[in-house]
């Protein structure tokens, strides 16, 4: 089915591709409405979905949290902070062979895998450091 390229479409893709951040959708909203303030928030939102179901940009679901989206659609891993939900790419090779075992072991016909590792980001982690630091200060 053809999708026809609207300006909407590239401008909300440009932003994607700009942010770098795996943004999520109010993220992008915020962005564009920087240059073009009329655009609606509906039309960010419905804009995202084609763009990721185009393969122009990923849509990674979070349990928990808003989804977001990446502007690399090749394979790969991701890394999120428990703390400030920031979202990095985790720096390892994909490992397309880790279907075969849940295909050949429980029967399922996987087509795809998302992992998400979890963990304190440096920023948080620093900024829980200095939390304790000054937390021991005012106790003694």
């Amino acid at each position: 089915m053809y999708q026809r390229n609207t300006i909407q479409r590239a401008i909300i893709l440009q932003a994607v591709k700009k942010l770098k951040n795996h943004p999520t959708a109010d993220e992008v909203y915020a962005e564009v409405i920087k240059e073009y303030p009329t655009i609606s928030r509906t039309t960010v939102y419905r804009n995202l979905q084609k763009l990721s179901e185009a393969g122009e940009i990923r849509h990674c679901e979070l349990l928990g949290g808003a989804d977001h989206y990446d502007h690399l659609c090749t394979d790969h891993y991701h890394v999120r902070c428990v703390k400030c939900g920031k979202i990095v790419d985790a720096d390892m090779a994909y490992l397309p062979d880790l279907e075969k075992g849940l295909r050949s072991d429980h029967g399922f016909a996987i087509f795809k895998h998302d992992i998400i590792f979890q963990g304190i980001c440096p920023a948080c982690q620093k900024r829980e450091n200095s939390e304790k630091k000054d937390n021991r200060e005012e106790n003694e």
